[in-house]
C-alpha cells in the first residue's frame, strides 16, 4: 500500500512538470499555430505546410502526455479516497500509483531529450571486434537486442547492410531505425561494448572477454542546417615506404581529414578524424 508521502511526491512531480514544459503557453500555441494550417494557400507551398504540420503535432504531443500524466495522478488521489471509505482493496490503489508513476517517469525522461537531433531517426551501426567467433556472435546478440527492442517500442527496422561471418555471428550491420526520439534513446549506447563469458566456440571451456562497436548517428533532416567552416578543414597525405617497386615514394595513397570544431554543449574543442 502506498503512503501519503508517495501520493505527495508525484502531486509534486506532476505539478512541475506542468511548470517546466509551460502546458498554459504551448495550448495557446496549439491553438495560433493549427489557425495558420487554415489559411487558404497553406498546401500551396508542401514543404512549409509538412512542417507547419510537424510543428503543431509535436506541440499537442507534449500536451496529450502531461494530460495522461495528470489523470494518472488524479486516478491514484481518487483511489486513495475511496480506499479510506473502504469502497476499493490496497490492490487498486497500488496499480493506480504504478500507472501514474509510470507516466511522470516516461514524460521526464522525454523532456529530457530535448537536443537538436533527439526527436530524429536514427542509423545505427555494429562491428564487432577483437575476439574472433565469440565477438562475432557478440555482434549478433546485440543487433537482435536492438531490432527486439524497436519492434516493442513500434518503431520501424531496415537492415541497410549486413556481412555475416563465416562460422557464426555478424562482422557487421547497419540498421535504419524510425520512430519518435529514436536517436534520443540510443545515443546513449555509442561505444564499445564488451561480453564476459565461458564461450561455446573455445574447446577448452575457458572464460573469454569479446568487445563490439556501436556507433548511433541521426537521420539528419531539413530542419537542421549543418554548417562546415573551411578554415577548421585540414588534411594529412602519406606515401608508402620501403625500397624500390612501382609508385613507392611517389603516390600518397594514405589521406587523412582532420575538422576541428567546438561541442555545442560542453564549449571543448574536439577533433574529426576520417
Amino acid at each position: 500500500m502506498i503512503t501519503a508521502e508517495q501520493l505527495k511526491d508525484i502531486k509534486e512531480r506532476t505539478a512541475a512538470l506542468k511548470q517546466y514544459l509551460a502546458i498554459d503557453e504551448k495550448i495557446i500555441q496549439v491553438e495560433e499555430e493549427q489557425l495558420r494550417t487554415q489559411a487558404p494557400g497553406f498546401w500551396d507551398n508542401a514543404k512549409e505546410a509538412e512542417a507547419q504540420m510537424k510543428k503543431v503535432k509535436a506541440l499537442q504531443a507534449w500536451i496529450d502526455g502531461y494530460k495522461e500524466v495528470n489523470n494518472r495522478t488524479e486516478e491514484t488521489e481518487m483511489a486513495m479516497e475511496l480506499f479510506r471509505e473502504e469502497m476499493v482493496d490496497e490492490h487498486e490503489v497500488d496499480d493506480a500509483y504504478a500507472r501514474a508513476l509510470t507516466a511522470i517517469e516516461e514524460l521526464e525522461l522525454k523532456n529530457m531529450l530535448r537536443g537538436e537531433a533527439d526527436d530524429m531517426d536514427c542509423v545505427l551501426k555494429i562491428n564487432s571486434g577483437a575476439g574472433g567467433t565469440e565477438a562475432q556472435d557478440w555482434a549478433s546478440m546485440l543487433m537482435r537486442m536492438y531490432m527486439r527492442w524497436a519492434e516493442a517500442n513500434n518503431y520501424k527496422v531496415a537492415v541497410a547492410n549486413l556481412q555475416e561471418a563465416e562460422d557464426a555471428g555478424i562482422k557487421t550491420v547497419t540498421l535504419e531505425i524510425q520512430g519518435p526520439y529514436a536517436y534520443g534513446y540510443l545515443k546513449g549506447e555509442n561505444g564499445v561494448h564488451r561480453l564476459v563469458r565461458v564461450s561455446p566456440y573455445n574447446a577448452q571451456g575457458k572464460r573469454m572477454t569479446s568487445f563490439t562497436s556501436v556507433f548511433v548517428t541521426p537521420l539528419v533532416d531539413d530542419s537542421i542546417e549543418v554548417v562546415i567552416e573551411p578554415a577548421r578543414i585540414s588534411w594529412d597525405t602519406f606515401r608508402s615506404g620501403g625500397a624500390g617497386g612501382q609508385n613507392v615514394n611517389k603516390v600518397e595513397s594514405g589521406v587523412r581529414l582532420r575538422y576541428q570544431y567546438k561541442d555545442p554543449y560542453t564549449g571543448a574543442e574536439e577533433e574529426i578524424l576520417i
